[in-house]
């Protein structure tokens, strides 16, 4: 492959960049491979984990929701890596594409070994190759836009939301379904389940590389800056970007805290409630579909009605949106701990419960996360697309170590647990409501500008 084949910068049209639809292919396979791994990672912690001899090894539920939130922010934090990589060293294709075999074994471990020590070496690789890729992905969707199709960039980041929701829907319906019914239904060891249903995602993700690699001719290959990227990153102008969006990281944290446990402790909580719905009773583990079907939905419905229907009443801008989920995901959360209160007084509430829940925190995602990730993208300097990227990321990260450490504190040393049942939901109700409120009093003291990039003809790269 000839260098001079790649554009090192936006060609000046106003039309949607080539470069985009292998983008999004990409991304709806490695989403699939991500989420469907996750959709099943407190299950096979909480029931089917072997030690080394065989036998069960089994998490309570506070220990795998304090594993799975801590391998959270472990993939979510890890991103600074790649973003470094890409700016200064590597450039976004090449730090995608290697860090992207690594995901691919990560996968392949956990197909393959039952045991912690097996889950632990998947999780870390996967957690490398995942958070590696992330600043890069999402910065490499705007370096393919200039100011001629700018206007295109919205519509590109909802196409980018969109497929990783398309991707996410069909790994949680499958996944738990190759893991705990696949077996029984085939009449086949239950560790088939277990090596199927690590094992699908693993393929995902390496068709995700393959569209990666088949789209490279197509795409804009912004040069990483080497030594200039930490001259760049030094700069007062620069540190003054980043320190603004740093501002909002704390709240975004908070609300991401709460939306991840849906693969956590809703999906032990519907565990325990009637699941028997649309004629079949559904695995705990694939309720979790519903969020991507309401995500798919949403994302029109608020682009063309809500937002507009708003706009006549109040000027939305980015971060009035930010506040208006942060009030959603308050309400969301509040119904999962009515339904904690009726599993406590000895009732069995219906699934249906959770899927109004998932409705409301569906609603908080489509608002706050694409509202979030084209803001960040726009508002980073031009040289450090990647590094903001992982500052966005970053928000994810501290939001699943405040749920690990949450879960880590609750369990006493005789078995019993604080923030039991409806409380431990009221915990992070009443957290988020604090968070909203102070985030109404300090965002208005956000300062900032709009970075896109130049646009230009094709370079040696």
């Amino acid at each position: 492959m000839a260098k001079t084949e790649y554009l090192t910068a936006p060609v000046k049209t106003d039309k949607m960049p080539p470069g985009i639809p292998y983008i999004i292919g990409n991304e709806a396979a490695e989403r699939f491979s991500f989420y469907g791994m996750n959709s099943i990672l407190v299950t096979f912690m909480t029931k089917y984990m072997l030690d080394t001899h065989g036998q069960p090894d089994h998490f309570g539920e506070e220990k795998a929701r304090e594993w799975y939130h801590t391998f959270m922010y472990v993939s979510y934090f890890l991103p600074m890596l790649g973003a470094i990589l890409a700016d200064a060293f590597w450039g976004k294709y090449k730090t995608i594409f290697y860090l992207s075999m690594a995901y691919c074994v990560g996968h392949a471990v956990l197909g393959v070994n039952e045991t912690r020590y097996g889950l632990i070496a998947g999780m870390a690789l996967i957690a490398l190759g995942a958070g590696g890729i992330k600043p890069c992905v999402s910065a490499n969707v705007g370096d393919q836009f200039g100011q001629s199709n700018q206007h295109l960039l919205p519509k590109a980041y909802s196409w980018f939301y969109f497929s990783i929701n398309f991707g996410s829907m069909f790994s949680t319906l499958l996944i738990p379904y190759l893991l705990e019914q696949f077996p029984k239904d085939f009449s086949l060891p239950q560790r088939w389940g277990i090596h199927v249903a690590f094992g699908t995602p693993g393929l995902l993700m390496l068709l995700a590389t393959v569209v990666l690699w088949m789209g490279r001719r197509r795409y804009v290959h912004i040069p990483p800056r080497g030594r200039e990227f930490f001259r760049d990153l030094a700069r007062r102008e620069n540190l003054k970007a980043l320190a603004n969006l740093a501002m909002l990281v704390p709240f975004v944290a908070i609300f991401w805290s709460l939306w991840y446990q849906n693969f956590s402790a809703w999906v032990l909580q519907a565990e325990k409630m009637d699941r028997f719905w649309l004629g079949r009773e559904w695995q705990a583990g694939q309720i979790q579909t519903v969020n991507a079907l309401f995500i798919l939905l949403f994302l029109p419905l608020f682009s063309y009605l809500v937002y507009p229907a708003l706009s006549r009443i109040i000027k939305l801008t980015p971060l009035r949106k930010l506040g208006f989920g942060f009030i959603l995901t308050v309400l969301a959360f509040l119904i999962p701990a009515w339904v904690e209160s009726q599993i406590a007084a000895g009732l069995k509430p219906h699934v249906g419960w959770q899927v109004l829940a998932y409705a409301f925190i569906s609603a908080a995602e489509v608002v706050i996360s694409v509202t979030y990730l084209e803001f960040s993208y726009t508002q980073a300097p031009r040289t450090l697309k990647s590094v903001v990227m992982s500052l966005y990321l970053a928000a994810i990260a501290f939001g699943n170590l405040l749920t690990a450490l949450v879960n880590r504190f609750i369990q006493n040393a005789d078995g019993s647990v604080k923030l039991a049942g409806t409380s431990y939901y009221l915990f992070f109700c009443g957290l988020m409501l604090g968070a909203t409120i102070l985030f109404a009093i300090v965002s208005p003291f956000y300062r900032g500008r709009t970075y896109i990039q130049d646009e230009g003809q094709a370079q040696p790269a």
